[in-house]
């Protein structure tokens, strides 16, 4: 048997193979946040069949405060738990395991489509530089705390298999990470450690609402790759204290300019450096994404120790039969062999 068609077990979660999808934004939900149908036609297409072993549904906004976009998907109250619900055994009807990815936009919102202040580690300028945000209080971050602490509890109310916090690609979790963002001379902000205090205290503040046994991911942009950004030996130490503090699962991805590399080629697994490296100072499973559109590389980074799950993002994204195709003729050629 190759590496990715064998099975992992994550506490209580056991997924049947190593590829996965990973969290991509559809924009598909209802102004408000809410599931409507269309939303779940699209996961019931890319679920069906069960090639996966695990979908990571799109981040989910925490607060109204924290919503990046317009039809991006709510977890930010009760009375998402409902349609949530139904996301999440869509997928697991078709025997594929259901994660739901939380998020706040920080600096990335926009007053024009939350209505509220525009908030971040630090005063920053807005994407579009038309705001400026303001610079949370602790009294602030305690109450962000408290929502992603709540929209887990939600999550696991609604039937997902885990949860995963996302800390990259320039939202508000990485926008503490990064010293390239982070400018604060509190506690919160300073060295590695201060800039991950909050990172720290929502795992435990999760862990205190859906227990130790419920899976808990951490999707980490992991290096800026710009001059005062973060830098791989940032992330080795993070990666090494989101484990201590009871992360399951490291997804790694890119953090300043989001889920991109620069200067990428067409080389598949563009973080694929930094995922060996980590692997070698934490224990915790590690997902791989980046580019990659071959089974064939997928099983060579398994084989040389770059990862333990295979992210397929766009090919997934654009075609909802990619996996069923791509495994069916792997396996066929893994049986001539």
């Amino acid at each position: 048997m190759f590496i990715l068609e064998s099975p992992l077990k994550v506490k209580n979660l056991t997924l049947k193979n190593r590829l996965i999808f990973p969290p991509m934004g559809t924009g598909m939900a209802n102004a408000d946040g809410k599931v409507n149908e269309k939303l779940i036609r699209y996961y019931d297409d890319r679920a069906r069949d069960g090639y996966l072993s695990l979908i990571i549904v799109e981040h989910s906004f925490v607060s109204q405060q924290g919503k990046a976009s317009e039809y991006q998907l709510s977890a930010a109250d009760d009375s998402t738990i409902d349609g949530l619900r139904k996301i999440a055994e869509t997928i697991q009807k078709n025997g594929v395991k259901a994660v739901l990815q939380l998020n706040h936009a920080g600096v990335a919102a926009s007053k024009s489509i939350t209505g509220c202040e525009t908030v971040s580690a630090s005063a920053l300028a807005s994407r579009d530089g038309r705001e400026n945000s303001h610079p949370l209080s602790k009294s602030e971050i305690k109450n962000i705390i408290s929502d992603f602490a709540d929209a887990a509890e939600r999550a696991q109310k609604a039937g997902f298999d885990g949860v995963e916090i996302h800390s990259a690609h320039s939202y508000l979790l990485n926008q503490f990470y990064s010293p390239y963002f982070n400018h604060r001379r509190d506690d919160y902000g300073g060295d590695l450690l201060g800039r991950i205090k909050i990172h720290l205290e929502i795992v435990k503040a999760v862990r205190d609402k859906v227990g130790t046994e419920y899976p808990l991911f951490l999707r980490l942009g992991a290096c800026d790759y710009e001059a005062g950004g973060t830098t791989i030996k940032d992330s080795m130490i993070a990666a090494q204290e989101f484990e201590k503090a009871g992360i399951d699962v490291l997804d790694v991805s890119g953090g300043l300019y989001g889920f991109n590399l620069p200067g990428h080629t067409t080389e598949e697994g563009w973080f694929a450096d930094v995922t060996t490296e980590l692997k070698r100072h934490i224990s915790i499973p590690v997902i791989l994404t980046g580019g990659i559109r071959t089974l064939d590389k997928a099983e060579a980074f398994l084989t040389d120790g770059a990862t333990d799950l295979i992210g397929v993002g766009r090919p997934i994204f654009k075609d909802p039969m990619w996996a069923k195709k791509a495994l069916e003729q792997f396996t066929e050629r893994s049986k001539r062999t």
